[in-house]
């Protein structure tokens, strides 16, 4: 730690005090002190603040060095997670948010329990409450090693501090602490990585010659999309199918997250809810620009051998070493509190969403029904303050952070998009058919196996999709990370998304479907 530029770390600190500021501010905002008020911001969040705190959430630390690593290996790898996010955002808006905020539900887990039954919904619970806990775990990785690569600062007490901080003012006002800070962390997205764009791109030529570069440099690569058959090395067979799995696990998989569906709830009127969530969508896509700009320009930039290597090893580390190193000092920190705000946003969504059902569908629905103001006030700030604290724990502890949240994210895209789907639309939806579309689902997606919890693969997919898709069976697997290539995700989903209303119908005369309906205060 020798070298730490502390000019940095101090602006880097002020940032973070005037965090705590704002949501201190922000925290006189909430009134009564109520679960509404505190989830849900009294369901008072005008459609402006609603809109950009939806924006800031979603454009995390992951979509920034994600979509500038994407750039990398190819523009439509670069491109997928802020069009498929966005688009995820206007179909939520489309079909979900206004159906959502006229039921006026607390949590995402409200219709599973109004349709299917509190017990059952405690089940259903668990991936999005992983799947929260863990992508806030993943996202104070990302800013402990940007703040690493920039500032030369130690990882631990990188994400301590920012766990520290956003666990705080997150405590104190609930969801008007955390929009009022999303505001002012968005603004920092365009403001630092606009800034940085002119001095990267002066090291490549200019944007016209960038473009000219990248695409002399990637061929196929520089496709915005896939091409519809195999098109030379680059885009084979399963490069495709694998393009289109991943962009329907974004795009379906990015609806049933409580984070999403605390916005929605949060809304002064269900129109307001659906126009946020549409024009939050309009937004992320436009966002994806410059990190894939940037992204682009680390690509085709003649990097010295130490950072050609480290980029080698680790692609994630592509928008840090830019704004390390081929834009001005001053420049670089306003990029780095670009990410530091991404990051933060969508760390204080995910802990307060954690909370939000931890004290709601778990206390108070199941534990304690007669839980007063008082009670649940403190659960909630409990559940938050535990959840920061593991989240940092996590971070620190477990190595394989980034692949665990892959891991749970495919299972909220397998188990909880049929779920929330048939329980707010088929009437005839009922806990039999929940509960034969989970255990199939989660079999199916189990049974292709998962290397990070050293789970082995017990179905033959890449045979069985040899069989009726171009290729042999070794094209469908990756020996080198013990990975099945082929869309066995996209088929556990669709087959929980056909047996739950098949078999809710099948049994309707012995367990009878619930009405959907509000739940009690």
């Amino acid at each position: 730690m020798n070298n730490i530029y502390w000019s940095g770390v101090a602006a880097v600190a002020a940032m973070y005090m005037a965090f705590l500021v704002i949501g201190w501010i922000a925290a006189r905002k909430t009134k009564s002190g109520t679960a509404a008020d505190l989830l849900l911001a009294g369901r008072a969040m005008p459609l402006w603040i609603a809109t950009l705190t939806m924006t800031a959430t979603w454009v995390d630390g992951g979509y920034l060095l994600g979509t500038a690593e994407g750039a990398l290996t190819g523009l439509a790898r670069g491109l997928q997670g802020g069009l498929c996010f966005g688009i995820s955002l206007i179909l939520g808006g489309l079909f979900f948010a206004k159906r959502m905020r006229q039921l006026e539900y607390t949590t995402l887990v409200d219709p599973f329990d109004a349709r299917y039954g509190r017990q059952w919904a405690a089940v259903l619970l668990l991936p999005a409450l992983f799947g929260e806990v863990i992508w806030s775990a993943e996202l104070l990785v990302a800013i402990g090693s940007t703040f690493g690569v920039i500032l030369d600062f130690d990882l631990t007490t990188s994400i301590l501090i920012s766990a520290a901080v956003v666990t705080a003012y997150t405590l104190i006002g609930g969801m008007w602490s955390v929009a009022y800070t999303d505001v002012v962390q968005l603004a920092l997205v365009p403001l630092g990585l606009l800034a940085a764009m002119p001095f990267a791109l002066s090291h490549v030529g200019g944007l016209s010659e960038l473009f000219a570069s990248y695409s002399s440099q990637k061929l196929e690569a520089a496709r915005l999309l896939p091409p519809v058959r195999p098109s030379q090395q680059f885009w084979t067979g399963p490069a495709i199918i694998q393009w289109w799995e991943v962009s329907l696990m974004l795009v379906m998989g990015g609806i049933p997250w409580n984070c999403y569906f605390q916005r929605v709830l949060s809304c002064q009127t269900p129109s307001k809810a659906r126009w946020h969530s549409i024009i939050a969508g309009a937004l992320t896509i436009v966002l994806t620009a410059p990190p894939l700009i940037l992204g682009m320009t680390a690509a085709v930039y003649a990097w010295p051998t130490a950072q050609a290597e480290t980029l080698a090893r680790e692609p994630s580390m592509a928008l840090p070493l830019l704004l390390r190193d081929l834009v001005p000092y001053g420049i670089g920190l306003l990029g780095l509190a670009a990410i530091i705000g991404a990051v933060t946003s969508s760390f204080s969504a995910s802990i307060l969403s954690a909370g939000s059902m931890l004290s709601w569908n778990v206390y108070r629905r199941l534990l304690a029904p007669d839980a007063g103001v008082g009670a649940m006030t403190r659960m909630i700030r409990l559940s938050i303050l535990g959840l920061g604290v593991f989240a940092a724990i996590f971070a620190l502890r477990v190595e394989s952070v980034q692949q665990l949240w892959f891991f749970t994210a495919d299972l909220v895209y397998v188990l909880l998009f049929p779920q929330l789907l048939w329980a707010l639309f088929d009437s005839k939806a009922n806990r039999t058919g929940s509960m034969v579309a989970f255990a199939v689902s989660l079999l199916l997606r189990l049974g292709g196996g998962e290397p990070v919890l050293a789970i082995p693969a017990i179905i033959p997919y890449p045979e069985i999709f040899a069989s009726f898709l171009p290729g042999s069976a070794a094209d469908w697997y990756d020996r080198d990370t013990a990975t099945v290539l082929a869309p066995f995700k996209l088929l556990a989903m669709l087959c929980g998304l056909i047996l739950l209303p098949l078999v809710s119908r099948i049994t309707a005369s012995w367990d009878a479907p619930r009405q959907l309906r509000r739940l009690e205060t």
